[in-house]
Parts: C-alpha cells; structure tokens; sequence
C-alpha cells in the first residue's frame, strides 16, 4: 500500500490533521482530502470526488461536520459506491459514540467489499483548544447546557494514532473501536482542570437548552453547526455515553491519554494565554 496515496478528509480539521502529519513521518504518501488541496474534495459537491479517489488504496473518512447531520446517510452512499468504483481496499470511517444516526451510517460499509474500522469517539479534549469552547476558555467563562453528567473526553491525539494503525497495519478489518479518556468528568471538572492548568480563574455556568439554543442562533454560526451542537446537548449527554471504553488500548496496546495532560500540554504552548 506504501506505494499509493492514502486519502485523508477532514485533512485540515482537529484528527485529519494529525493523521496526516503522522503518515507523512512514517513515510507513507498522502493526499489531502480538504476544500484547498490540489486535488480538492468537497463533501458538497460531488464532482470533486472521483479526482480525489484516483489511485487511492486507503482513505481516512471524516464527514464535515457530522454524520448524524440530516442528509449525511445518502451522502456517504453515494461516496462509498465510488470509492467501490475506484478499487479503494481500506476504508476508516470516524464516527460518533451514542449518535444513532451516526451508527446507521456506520453500517453503509457492511455492504463494502472491502477492509473496514469505524472510530467511534466521544467528545474530543480538543474542543476546549482548537473548537467551539476555546472562546469560552480565552473568556473566563463556559456556559453550556451539560449537568453533573460525565463524558470520557478523548485526545484527539490517540484517535490518529487508531486511525493510522487501521490505516496502516493489518488486524482492524472490521472492528469498532470505541475510542475514549481513561475516565469520567463532567464539563465542569473539565473546565476545572483546564483553569488550573492555566493559573487563572476560569469557570463553568450550566446553562438551559433554550438559552444556548438562543446564543447559538444569536452567534451567527453555519445552520448545520448550530444545529448540531442542540442535538448533541440535547441528545447524546443523556447519560448513554457515562462510561470509559477499552477502544484505545485494544487497538494500540496502551491506556488513552488522561485530560488532566492534555490541559497541562496545551497550557505550556500558550493557547490559552489572554494578553493584558
């Protein structure tokens, strides 16, 4: 497989960036699946596609900006039956922990005659640095909608890792690797660690699903991200997702990284000083 591309999409996003810096080191080549890469993907327009897939043996799949996004089943469909076309071999689709509709795409690549994992991830500590809470960090201030529920926030370090295993060895032919942190924290806690990580007062305020409903809307954010981040407040932290999961070591021989390293890693870059 070394000597043909492995396609990442999402290769500018929080794990396609990392897979594939991580192939490119280990020497494998890789197209970059994003809107600006040469060739471009765009999940959107199809035309694109063939292009992209071209010579490609093995592809990193992240849909843009959720599989559990209405429209996302038919979309991945029709991917998939090109991909199918273009002779593709290994497929690693990332998913998300306790989203149905998520999981119903998930079994469009039973249907592949093909190798196949699934990564399904819980929420990523990086959301807290390279997402939608980094404002909030940088403020003072989180207030979000989540209770006394805890989430195993994953490093979205150990995801590339699986995802360049899968992509890259032998041995994860369909397996589902529940990716997550080594433990439960509420957003509070998470907000905690992250504030004593950088030495300054930083605190959570619950929230209720209507008030972030409104700031959502009030933010101007894209329809489809404002209405994935109410479906995923107001679904997948219904408790369904309130424990650890073995994905990370069954598929790398080793414990997931712990959040409270994570928030001293990213205090020590800087990302979260406020200037004076």
């Amino acid at each position: 497989m070394n000597a043909s591309p492995i396609l990442v999409l999402g290769a500018t996003g929080k794990t396609g960036r990392r897979i594939a810096q991580r192939l490119a080191e280990q020497g494998h080549p890789v197209r970059h699946g994003s809107r600006h890469a040469d060739p471009p993907f765009d999940w959107n327009d199809p035309s694109t596609w063939d292009a992209a897939l071209q010579g490609v043996q093995a592809a990193y799949i992240s849909y843009a900006p959720d599989l559990a996004i209405p429209g996302a089943y038919d979309t991945l469909q029709t991917f998939f039956e090109r991909a199918a076309r273009h002779q593709l071999r290994r497929l690693v689709l990332l998913s998300g922990r306790g989203e149905e509709e998520a999981q119903r795409c998930e079994g469009l690549l039973h249907r592949q005659d093909l190798e196949w994992t699934v990564l399904r991830a819980s929420w990523f500590n990086q959301n807290f640095s390279e997402g939608a809470f980094l404002g909030g960090v940088l403020a003072g201030e989180i207030a979000l909608p989540a209770g006394e529920i805890g989430e195993p926030f994953v490093d979205a370090d150990d995801i590339a890792e699986v995802a360049v295993a899968a992509l890259t060895e032998e041995g994860h032919h369909g397996q589902v690797y529940e990716l997550t942190g080594p433990r439960l924290l509420t957003f509070a806690q998470a907000v905690d660690e992250i504030a004593g990580a950088t030495g300054r007062p930083i605190r959570y305020v619950q929230i209720p699903p209507e008030a972030f409903a409104a700031g959502v809307a009030e933010a101007g954010l894209p329809e489809d991200i404002a209405w994935l981040l109410n479906y995923l407040f107001a679904t997948v932290l219904d408790g369904r997702n309130a424990q650890v999961a073995d994905g990370v070591r069954r598929a790398l021989g080793r414990a997931p990284r712990d959040f409270t390293d994570y928030a001293r890693r990213v205090a020590a870059t800087g990302a979260w000083e406020v200037s004076s």
